[in-house]
């Protein structure tokens, strides 16, 4: 079994209902959402509603000092409450995409990696989580390489 983490809205609360202006002066692009789907949220692992106003900005999700630190575009819903996926359940924001899912070892090498239509997602998740190297997985949304969230052993 395995359980998804979004990332937690306290690593964003300072963004939430700033102006455009300071955002803008520290990086941060406001957009509003026009089309759903289309911004999915990595803290509420939903698809922003149409008019809801979404923070873009760089993520590092990643951090480990390996060849594969990385960082990203994400984007948050400004004021977005954490998500609480159950045990095994893949939300539907990731359900709709395809996913590029990469499994990581406890000092962060990446072991194996695949591409799976997010339907599809738990059987990979539960296949790349089955090797006893794998400590985590990645899942990043395939068409523009955005992370979406981070997946462990329930």
């Amino acid at each position: 079994m395995f359980q998804i983490s979004p990332l937690p809205s306290r690593q964003f609360s300072h963004l939430f209902g700033k102006t455009d202006d300071e955002l803008a002066a520290i990086g941060v692009t406001v957009m509003t959402a026009d089309s759903k789907p289309g911004f999915p949220c990595r803290v509420s692992l939903r698809d922003a509603e149409p008019g809801e106003r979404v923070l873009l900005l760089n993520h590092e999700h990643q951090a480990a000092d390996t060849p594969y630190r990385s960082a990203h575009a994400i984007f948050v819903i400004d004021g977005a409450e954490d998500a609480a996926p159950l045990e095994g359940e893949v939300p539907e924001v990731m359900q709709r995409r395809t996913l590029s899912v990469r499994a990581f070892t406890a000092d962060h090498m990446m072991t194996d990696a695949d591409l799976v239509d997010g339907k599809d997602a738990a059987r990979l998740f539960e296949r790349l989580l089955a090797d006893p190297k794998v400590a985590y997985l990645q899942a990043h949304y395939a068409k523009r390489g955005c992370y979406a969230a981070r997946i462990e052993r329930a």
